[in-house]
């Protein structure tokens, strides 16, 4: 009786003993938040405990962003991931990097591999697209009702080594054909009509600029061609479209 009592006394100990270890869950460890408002930056803060990475930093200029940045490199200790908004409200602090455009390209020349994500209002479909084709990004997220959701998502899409991801709401407009087809030249062409330029002012600046076409005659059909692909009645009309969209 003496020995079942102590074998069972063994029994419960080591059940007591027994410790269960904490899942392990793969993602960054180390995360730059560059925001200017106060309560967006808590939220994607928490939104980025809540994925477990065990050091996030938080910046609301974007020179502090890209110091963060090249001390964290210099320490070697680099970030695997910048967080950005697009825009930043202006105030007394003189800048050298005024919007999160500027700051991802300052920071993809220092670090190159380090992922991006874009956090911002923006709805623009051309300059969304733009982020991805000249900036490089990893994933785009639209501030709204549902954007943290979408903004873990994206988070843990990038760690999974998923290539372009972008928020739901702007997918189908990402996919369009529109966009797909303007060439960088038309967008150069429609800046300067939404400027007021001429023809004859447009085709000067073009061969200032070396670009080229930049005869009257090709500037002329180029402007045609967009008034018939985007159903334009008159440069005014073209303009306005080119505006909703994002293109200027």
């Amino acid at each position: 009786m003496e020995a079942l009592l102590l074998t069972l006394n063994k029994t419960k100990n080591s059940k007591k003993n027994i410790i269960h270890p904490k899942p392990i869950i793969n993602m960054f460890k180390k995360v730059l938040v560059a925001e200017d408002f106060d309560s967006i930056s808590i939220t994607v803060g928490k939104a980025l405990e809540e994925l477990s990475v065990s050091e996030i930093h938080h910046a609301k200029y974007c020179d502090d962003a890209f110091l963060k940045i090249k001390r964290a490199l210099l320490d070697d200790a680099p970030y695997d991931l910048l967080v950005s908004d697009l825009s930043f409200k202006t105030d007394h602090r003189e800048n050298k990097l005024n919007s999160g455009d500027e700051l991802i390209a300052a920071v993809k020349k220092l670090q190159p591999e380090i992922k991006t994500i874009v956090f911002s209002i923006e709805d623009k479909s051309f300059r969304v697209k733009s982020l991805f084709t000249t900036l490089g990004i990893n994933a785009f997220v639209s501030k709204g009702r549902n954007s943290i959701p979408e903004l873990k998502k994206a988070i843990q899409g990038i760690f999974n080594d998923e290539t372009s991801v972008l928020s739901s709401e702007l997918s189908q407009a990402f996919r369009s054909k529109s966009l797909i087809e303007i060439e960088t030249y038309d967008v150069e062409i429609l800046k300067l009509l939404s400027k007021g330029y001429i023809l004859d002012e447009i085709s000067s600046e073009f061969k200032t600029l070396g670009i080229i076409p930049n005869g009257s005659s090709s500037l002329e059909k180029r402007i045609n061609r967009l008034k018939i692909y985007f159903k334009a009645n008159n440069n005014v009309h073209l303009i306005a479209i080119a505006k909703d969209l994002g293109l200027v």
